[in-house]
This record gives C-alpha cells, structure tokens and sequence, in this order.
C-alpha cells in the first residue's frame, strides 16, 4: 500500500476566495483532517471531492 504524503495546509497564507487541490483516493479521511485543522486554525472552508485532469482528490476554498 502506498501512503500519502504529509500534506501542510496553507490556512494563514489564503485570501478568501483562494483555493487548494489535494490529490488523493482517501477522499473522507481528507476531508475529515480539512475539517478539523481549520476550525482549530479558526478559518471556515468548503470541500469538494473531483476529479481535476485526470486525477481524484479535494478541492478546498477559504470562505472566511
């Protein structure tokens, strides 16, 4: 089995409106993690699980 690498997520870094792709097979246990470490970085996300050239993962854009 091949493991995922340690994603760092840019929260502080993002303008609202800014987005993130993470490409991975392991769409809930993505989503979960995007979840939790931005309420604990107090930011508000959304989530999308597609498909962007060929390639499944999570698209993530900063709300607030």
């Amino acid at each position: 089995m091949i493991e995922e690498p340690e994603w760092i997520l840019p929260y502080e870094f993002m303008e609202v409106g800014e987005s993130f792709f993470i490409p991975t097979v392991h769409i809930a246990n993505t989503h979960h993690v995007i979840d939790e470490t931005s309420k604990r970085a107090g930011v508000r996300v959304k989530c999308y699980t597609i498909v962007e050239d060929g390639v499944l993962g999570v698209r993530c854009w900063r709300l607030a």
